[in-house]
């Protein structure tokens, strides 16, 4: 199996990770629900794992990072508890699913307006369209940092220091980038950043969180059980209680905080300079290959360890199962949760292919799927 689809999740991981989690299976109780050893030594992972977030991210401090479920609990958290009924939001065309339903939601059932800044056929922002959106006024601007159909990386800072300009928070969804692409929320004057533990930082699924700036709180998005405060009425409002009602997943969060320290030892730049290598390997190969269409391009701060193409006219659902059943190669076809990119990329049809790499592949898995698709192309054709 040549595994290529690390954009999804990432199925090789550090042996740490593994180790960290066994480790955690074996003995933990649960985080914040007693002063036994047991509960002690989850509550300290838990501990851990909030401080090498805090040191990724470039949060103010570790109490600012939340811990949810994934990107898409954060994300849905954020949107729900920051912008009220009949406020304004502007997100752009290159926002997953999981940053659009939740604003769609607010605007069906409370009134909300939600402005989507076009991207154009190669993937670029306008960023001219994103001043008029936000000139009309907004309290909140949502975007992703990378597409996590092609692969464009996009200036954030950028679009930080806009949107304060009109008086307007910002959301980035960093699934794609964190571990893999550097971010510091206190210096690029980042409100508030999701992010997710089983891509780019190799941590197990069901692991991920958000982290703001002390000068924002998100209401809570769930209530419950806290492990403090047990005689108040309603959740606690502060961070990082207020989006943590329940037992916290201290299993996965320790294998989480492995795989930071995974990345934060071999550095960011490093792991996503090889990520990027790689995927340029394959892209520079691909292009050569007739009938082959790479998507994207325009990131104006650069690319990730992705690249989408299409063959001919081919459905990618189609090509992408010939990879499979012929050379073992697994990628992932079809919408990616990414609707309006593909209407930005005229794909809303076909659908995209799209290969995804991980600091730790090979040359030589690159090399294989360049074959792989040029032998594809070559069948289209016949």
């Amino acid at each position: 199996m040549i595994y290529l689809d690390n954009a999804a999740t990432t199925a090789r991981k550090p042996p740490e990770v593994a180790a960290a989690v066994a480790r955690a299976i074996d003995g933990f109780g649960g985080a914040g629900r007693g002063a036994h050893g047991a509960s002690l030594d989850a509550g300290v992972a838990v501990l851990h794992a909030r401080e090498a977030l805090a040191r990724l991210l470039g949060a103010p401090s570790p109490s600012r990072v939340a811990f949810c479920a994934n990107a898409t609990e954060a994300l849905n958290a954020a949107v729900a508890g920051l912008l009220r009924p009949g406020e304004r939001a502007v997100t752009t065309a290159a926002s997953h699913n999981s940053m659009l339903r939740p604003l769609f939601r607010k605007q069906d059932e409370e009134g909300c307006e939600v402005a989507v800044v076009p991207h154009d056929a190669r993937g670029a922002l306008d960023y001219g369209a994103l001043e008029r959106e936000l000139s009309r006024g907004a309290r909140l601007v949502a975007v992703a940092h990378a597409s996590n159909l092609t692969g464009d990386v996009y200036d954030v800072a950028r679009i930080a220091r806009l949107a304060h300009e009109h008086g307007a928070l910002v959301l980035v969804d960093a699934a794609q980038t964190a571990g893999c692409v550097p971010l510091d929320m206190v210096r690029d004057g980042i409100d508030l950043v999701a992010f997710t533990g089983h891509k780019s930082l190799y941590g197990p699924q069901g692991t991920g969180g958000l982290a703001a700036l002390c000068h924002v709180e998100v209401p809570p998005f769930k209530e419950g059980g806290s492990g403090a405060r047990s005689y108040d009425r309603r959740h606690p409002a502060r961070m990082p209680e207020s989006l943590e009602a329940g037992t916290l997943n201290a299993h996965g969060l320790a294998g989480l905080a492995a795989g930071v320290a995974f990345v934060q030892e071999r550095g960011v730049e490093a792991a996503g300079a090889r990520a990027r290598a790689l995927a340029e390997r394959f892209e520079l190969g691909v292009r050569a290959v007739p009938g082959v269409r790479v998507l994207g391009g325009g990131g104006d701060a650069g690319r990730c360890g992705i690249v989408a193409i299409n063959v001919a006219d081919v459905d990618s659902a189609i090509v992408a199962g010939e990879l499979d059943a012929g050379w073992g190669i697994c990628v992932r076809a079809g919408a990616h949760c990414a609707p309006l990119m593909h209407e930005a990329l005229g794909t809303r049809g076909q659908g995209a292919v799209r290969f995804s790499f991980s600091c730790l592949g090979t040359e030589a898995e690159a090399d294989a799927a360049v074959r792989a698709v040029a032998e594809v192309a070559e069948a289209a054709f016949s």
